[in-house]
């Protein structure tokens, strides 16, 4: 079983991490989101004595692109449940629209790639992940995993709600 002071160490460190990874691969569906990563945590702490601590955020990240490639493994769904404490994202004050319209536009976006699709992006460019690394990661080809990134990247370029959001700033005025 595992060591609670390690596992909730563990926790703190890699639960938001993997929660923002894992809304990157619903394409933006936080309970789904949600779910994932504690089952993912769930699966974490029983195979905790087995885990190497430097592969601990490996298996979890891992475990999360797993439940969320396959569905049917997937646990039905829970209840929400109210905390006394207000999310990290909602505490904090400020105009953030400009965030939140921009957040909105990739997510839709992510949305209309595959599933596949979305576990290469989010692996390759979030978690930074090289293209072995990711092979690996989802049990596929290194040639798969390019040829779908090369389809995912060619599919976000031509998203309308990406259309002119993300232009290069040039310090010394436009370079047309």
């Amino acid at each position: 079983m595992a060591e609670p002071d390690d596992f909730a160490d563990f926790v703190s460190a890699s639960s938001h991490r993997l929660l923002r990874a894992a809304c990157l691969l619903t394409g933006g569906d936080v309970a789904t989101a949600d779910d994932l990563v504690a089952d993912a945590l769930a699966r974490v702490y029983l195979a905790w004595s087995r885990i190497r601590s430097d592969d601990a955020f490996a298996y979890a990240r891992r475990t999360v692109v797993n439940l969320h490639l396959d569905w049917r493994r997937r646990l039905r769904r829970r209840a929400e449940t109210l905390t006394a404490t207000v999310p990290e994202h909602l505490a904090r004050g400020g105009d953030h629209t400009h965030d939140v319209v921009q957040r909105d536009s990739v997510m839709r976006s992510l949305s209309r790639l595959t599933r596949r699709e979305r576990a290469v992006v989010v692996l390759r460019y979030f978690l930074d992940l090289s293209e072995e690394a990711t092979a690996a990661e989802l049990g596929i080809a290194v040639g798969t995993v390019k040829s779908t990134n090369a389809r995912a990247l060619g599919k976000l370029r031509v998203s309308p709600d990406l259309a002119g959001s993300y232009r290069p700033a040039f310090p010394y005025g436009d370079r047309s």
